[in-house]
């Protein structure tokens, strides 16, 4: 068995490696972005709720977070992020594209991490959430980001990106990696009222209904991307 002091070593082993693969993966990312072009459809959505001092509850699909980082850094919007090792790294990343981390997952500290995005949303803060994250099934839309707009009362704003050049990776979610001076195509979709209080029958007819509005945007984005 791992005594204290071994165990002390490893974790800090393991920070300085997160540190290390941070500071290596960083860079690239910023600088894949310089190239990138962008073509935005929907953007009025969410400057009206700018005006409005109502910061939504953005949501989109765990496989377009590459771009949707790039494209909203720097707006101090905050996420959740795993307790893991690659939760650590991820946020030392995004911290340095200006946003905000909850730590947790739906394994373990989840409802500490809720708790963190319900205090952001009330201190005049946007989040995201990856609907169908952490681990899927890919496009198959979660309750958690209808739970958080209902407990505030701020919108869930939906959204998809697509490339006009990109790689696959061959993961669950078929992350998308857009090419060099690609130009990414980003379609907002109106923002969602949540009401208060739903019963589990309503929150399962609104999170379907949440998961065919980012269908019919990932179909758009595709169409404005093909385009191009």
């Amino acid at each position: 068995m791992m005594d204290d002091e071994d165990s002390w070593r490893v974790s800090r082993w393991r920070r300085l490696e997160a540190r290390v693969i941070a500071a290596l993966v960083y860079p690239v990312i910023a600088i894949l972005g310089t190239t990138l072009r962008w073509r935005v459809e929907g953007a009025e959505h969410l400057e009206a709720l700018a005006r409005e001092g109502r910061p939504p509850v953005l949501a989109f699909w765990h496989g377009r977070i590459l771009p949707a980082t790039i494209y909203f850094r720097d707006r101090g919007i905050v996420v959740i992020t795993s307790q893991n090792f690659d939760g650590e790294w991820i946020a030392r990343i995004i911290q340095r594209f200006g946003y905000g981390t909850a730590r947790g997952s739906t394994s373990r500290g989840g409802p500490q991490a809720l708790r963190q995005l319900v205090r952001a949303l009330r201190e005049g803060l946007p989040v995201a959430f990856t609907l169908d994250g952490p681990r899927g099934p890919a496009r198959k839309a979660q309750p958690g980001a209808l739970w958080l707009a209902g407990a505030t009362g701020h919108p869930v704003l939906p959204f998809h990106l697509e490339a006009t050049s990109a790689w696959t990776a061959k993961s669950w979610d078929r992350t998308q990696i857009p090419k060099p001076f690609s130009t990414v195509v980003l379609v907002m979709g109106e923002p969602v009222p949540v009401a208060a209080r739903l019963d589990a029958a309503a929150i399962e007819t609104a999170t379907r209904d949440l998961e065919a509005r980012l269908g019919r945007l990932e179909t758009r984005a595709r169409q404005l991307a093909g385009s191009r």
